[in-house]
């Protein structure tokens, strides 16, 4: 029996694949990014009262209202957007849903997408599912940078959207106002819609600023704006993101969304009310221990002999693995390294589509306790 054309060519996540090997040999997992420690209390209780106090059926399809008006007013006071919480916001199943629903609420056949490269495994097979057709733009090691040159190169009359990432997973890079003007210059000039990303827009490093490409002058009506709450509050299993989006996109999305999810998980929206509600300490600290947390994945890499440039934000490191004199690519060090050192990372070129890229590189995902890090770093030790 066949199935369907659309899955010619893919294959299981390899993240997904990696954690599993971690499973298998009782390995430390800095393969997959989540946290291995818990979200803020206040936020589990909140869970826990929502649960208690019977909210468990359907909700609104859009997403409790509590925790609509709760985004648009952190919206509004961390980058000064304006959006009504009734008609342009939408909760969805984690940020991917989000993004998935977004491409196929703009995509026909024969459209392009543009993707920046390395990119997380999921973007690609979300725009083959909307029916679309991608065109990549790389970033070259070490300073990842996005070239204008390069992303004027991928635009043309058949681009209908761009998905931009930053903080950027993997490479940790936080694009510039420079960067993002290039972006939404061409984004006007060839009427193209840019999908954002910023699930890591508060775990960011040394003051720099994280920029909304919305609140670029023209991009307001252009962008769909994606966040959520897994990384922020270290509750990456409760699956909830959100879009923000004015109409008609808006309404586009919320069809597509309408008609997969129905909602997200309502008593996880509850708590997400109490996770907007937490003080601004809690943001100042979150800052303070990832910062901790890249000084000492930094400090046990260099120690190992891997290279890799510092990251501006979100949570891993991309390291070249050439010190290590391995005789192999990316996948089979990254296969060796749960087996004989007991610690899981990513195989680099999972985050390519050029073939070639990525292949003496594999991706650290430092969201742990410091003593996880220590605990990996003593095994690795054993080369």
């Amino acid at each position: 029996m066949q199935t369907a054309q659309r899955l010619k060519g893919m294959r299981e996540s390899f993240i997904r694949e990696m954690t599993r090997l971690a499973l298998t040999h009782n390995a430390i997992n800095l393969s997959q990014g989540f946290p291995d420690f818990d979200p803020p209390r206040a936020v589990i209780d909140a869970a826990h009262r929502a649960l208690d106090s019977g909210m468990n059926q359907y909700g609104i399809t859009w997403g409790m209202p509590a925790l609509r008006q709760a985004i648009a007013a952190k919206m509004q006071r961390w980058y000064g957007m304006e959006f009504d919480p009734d008609k342009h916001i939408t909760v969805t199943c984690g940020v991917t849903e989000a993004i998935s629903g977004a491409l196929m609420a703009l995509i026909n056949p024969g459209d392009e997408v543009i993707i920046i490269e390395p990119f997380h495994e999921g973007y690609l097979p979300e725009v083959i599912f909307a029916g679309g057709a991608a065109r990549f733009v790389s970033l070259e090691p070490p300073e990842f940078a996005l070239e204008p040159d390069k992303l004027r190169a991928a635009f043309n009359p058949r681009t209908r959207a761009i998905i931009l990432n930053t903080p950027h997973n993997p490479t940790g890079r936080v694009f510039t106002r420079a960067e993002l003007d290039a972006v939404a210059q061409l984004c006007q000039q060839f009427d193209v819609v840019a999908i954002t990303d910023e699930i890591y827009e508060h775990i960011i490093y040394d003051d720099r600023p994280h920029i909304p490409l919305a609140t670029l002058p023209g991009m307001a009506e252009r962008t769909i704006t994606i966040s959520g709450f897994g990384k922020t509050f270290a509750a990456t299993g409760w699956r909830l993101g959100y879009a923000c989006a004015r109409d008609p996109l808006s309404t586009a999305l919320r069809t597509i969304h309408d008609f997969t999810t129905i909602c997200a998980p309502v008593p996880l929206q509850a708590a997400c009310v109490a996770a907007l509600e937490m003080p601004d300490a809690y943001y100042a600290q979150l800052k303070r221990d990832y910062t901790a947390r890249r000084e000492k994945i930094m400090t046990v890499l260099e120690e190992l002999h891997f290279t890799t440039h510092l990251p501006e934000g979100a949570y891993y490191a991309l390291a070249d693995f050439s010190g290590w004199n391995f005789d192999g690519d990316d996948f089979a060090f990254a296969r060796m390294l749960p087996e004989k050192f007991g610690v899981a990372v990513v195989p680099g070129s999972s985050f390519y589509a050029t073939p070639g890229l990525g292949k003496q590189a594999v991706r650290f995902a430092f969201a742990k306790k410091l003593e996880t890090i220590d605990a990996a770093a003593a095994r690795l030790r054993q080369k």
